[in-house]
């Protein structure tokens, strides 16, 4: 490629063109791309502030290595919107997080360069430890692991077993921490004062910059007077910043470094990359750079949906949300209730505890990204006779899954889990869909599982999970707004039974799929079929008065939004083998909510098109 004064992004071979352009170009190249950002996230939704804080670090990790040679490893995936820019698909940018689009986290299987699956936070350093680990053994010493972890995972123990591992390792790893002072919420504990000391000890790298240049003029002569230059840097290091805990790990620390200067990265990623050792190399960046509301309100251009480039409002606002109500009641109930209290990973705002911890600052806990410690934290609570409610999105609650069957289900504690975002959750796609909370939550002993399909069903439930005391309970409920145009009113906590005279057959569902049932019904109805139908609200453990009314039917078809194995469709079925199971059979991709419910078969049409066709077979 030519030299060429004003770089076309469109018209490049990315990555390996960047290696061509000079600084200039480069620092021209990342306003461009943050148009982009901000042009596709406006129209897409995605994760908008991290990825602008992360232009220049990418662009200077793809300059100093060689992508997939090296292998670039994101955590979670929330920085990563650039470097599928500059990995060859910014033509299919803009179907970010759309049907039959470009994920927004990182694919192995949607480029060369996703060195690993993300989604979730805190992995990364374990995972670049096992590529790197792999490279040593394979006998490659000229390549690279890069682990890329934004500080909001440095609140997450899996990254601290990853770097307790890699530090001694001796092979090619570089962790590179970007530090913005936030993860979804404000970060919390230890290490966010930690790094944020850090940040404020620069005035050691420009005192031992100094230091440097003076030695460097120094004649040299002997090897003495070289062991004492040596000394002496060390000298100046450990008088001003003794050692960092990440050099106590034996990694070759390097940094803070400006993550927004070009020359300054590509130099310190230069020198972490001859070293051929273990590497930490501290970035500081600003959340949401470049974009004046991103960098106002860091935490709320995290995950946006569509909205408005000029001012920043999202195009839809949500009055209410399942989540807000769950957050609100919660707050009705710790004015009765002293001893109930909150809990959050990290997710204040998405699970709608932000009420909570307004009016009761002192019963409110928010723990950072560690859903395993949330879990013992709250069996800790409820030993003491506390009443605990952990808020958390279900695809997170997996990582707590040890800690639910040992700390909180042997001890018979009582402590409430409200599981949002359960069931499908759209553009997000595998790695957050609530699907599997079902499987493996009715595989602990003392469960109880309540599933409402509306607002009023919600709090109802919430009540009740709070003031059952014979061990675990779970309240599990969608993403978005109740939508219902059904049983809104006498809510129950059990479960709803409709007879209509000549009925068939017996259909059966929970959550939100039940007022998409309801409407099938009316569909049926006007096909001349008609159905009766069990809408379950406590779905687990299994009801025996349920039992007996699906075993007075020749066929009961049971909808389900969960995963097959485990589902509760298949407890009923090995009960009653009259049941046939509609649930869902593995992975699903990202799109929109209503669009993948009706692909999975639960639209209203579509339910009712099983029912017909699977009259007509039998």
């Amino acid at each position: 490629m030519s030299e060429i004064k004003k770089p076309d992004i469109y018209k490049m071979n990315l990555p390996a063109d960047l290696k061509k352009l000079s600084t200039a170009q480069c620092e021209e190249l990342c306003g461009d791309i943050r148009k982009i950002l901000i042009d596709t996230v406006s129209k897409n939704g995605g994760h908008l502030a991290s990825n602008l804080g992360t232009v220049e670090l990418t662009m200077a990790i793809h300059r100093v290595f060689e992508s997939p040679k090296d292998k670039i490893v994101w955590d979670v995936g929330h920085q990563a919107y650039t470097h599928k820019i500059l990995t060859g698909r910014l033509k299919e940018f803009k179907t970010l997080r759309q049907e039959n689009g470009i994920s927004g986290f990182c694919r192995p299987d949607e480029s060369v360069h996703d060195a690993f699956i993300s989604g979730h936070s805190s992995t990364s350093v374990s995972a670049a430890l096992g590529i790197a680990t792999a490279m040593k053994l394979s006998g490659d010493k000229t390549h690279h692991a890069i682990a890329v972890v934004g500080d909001g995972a440095s609140t997450g123990g899996e990254l601290y077993e990853g770097l307790n591992n890699a530090g001694k390792s001796d092979t090619n790893i570089i962790v590179i921490l970007n530090y913005n002072e936030m993860s979804i919420s404000k970060n919390v504990g230890g290490m966010a004062k930690y790094l944020s000391s850090m940040r404020t000890k620069e005035s050691y790298q420009r005192t031992k910059g100094k230091v440097e240049r003076i030695l460097d003029k120094t004649p040299v002569i002997g090897k003495p007077v070289k062991n004492a230059v040596r000394n002496s840097k060390n000298a100046v290091k450990n008088m001003i910043l003794h050692s960092t805990m990440f050099e106590d790990l034996g990694f070759h620390y390097i940094g803070p470094i400006d993550g927004h200067n070009l020359e300054e990265l590509e130099q310190g990623l230069m020198a972490a990359k001859a070293v051929n050792k273990p590497v930490f190399v501290h970035v500081n960046t600003i959340k949401g750079k470049g974009y004046a509301p991103a960098e106002a309100n860091p935490g709320e251009f995290h995950g946006v949906g569509s909205f408005e480039i000029k001012t920043g409002n999202p195009d839809v606002v949500l009055s209410d949300s399942f989540s807000s109500i769950m957050g609100k009641e919660l707050c009705e109930m710790g004015e009765k209730n002293k001893r109930l209290c909150a809990v959050t990973a990290a997710m204040k705002y998405g699970t709608g505890l932000q009420y909570f911890a307004k009016r009761f600052p002192e019963r409110f806990f928010d723990v950072g990204i560690a859903e395993e410690h949330a879990v013992t934290f709250c069996a800790g609570l409820a030993s003491m006779n506390y009443v605990p409610v952990f808020a958390v999105y279900s695809s997170f609650l997996q990582r707590s899954y040890d800690q639910l069957i040992h700390d909180m289900a042997i001890g018979g504690c009582h402590a409430v889990i409200c599981v949002d975002r359960a069931g499908i959750v759209g553009d997000d796609g595998e790695t957050h869909q609530g699907i599997f909370d079902v499987s493996f939550l009715t595989s602990v002993p003392n469960m109880r599982i309540y599933s409402p399909s509306n607002y009023d069903e919600l709090r109802l439930c919430l009540h009740k999970a709070v003031e059952d005391d014979s061990g675990i309970c779970a309240v599990r409920y969608p993403r978005g707004r109740d939508q219902s145009l059904y049983d809104t009113s006498d809510p129950v906590s059990t479960y709803v039974y409709r007879h209509i005279e000549g009925a068939k057959v017996l259909l059966v569902t929970y959550g939100r799929l039940a007022n998409d049932l309801f409407t099938a019904i009316e569909i049926l109805r006007n096909r001349d079929i008609k159905c009766d139908v069990i809408k379950l609200v406590n779905i687990f453990p299994i009801d025996n008065e349920v039992v007996d009314i699906m075993s007075a039917y020749d066929a009961v078809l049971f909808f389900e939004e969960a995963y097959y194995c485990g589902s509760i469709s298949e407890k009923y079925a090995s009960i009653c083998p009259n049941v046939a199971q509609f649930a869902i059979d593995g992975f699903v991709k990202h799109g929109k909510c209503d669009v993948l419910l009706d692909e999975l078969g639960f639209s209203a049409e579509k339910m009712a098109d099983t029912v017909e066709g699977f009259l007509k077979d039998e």
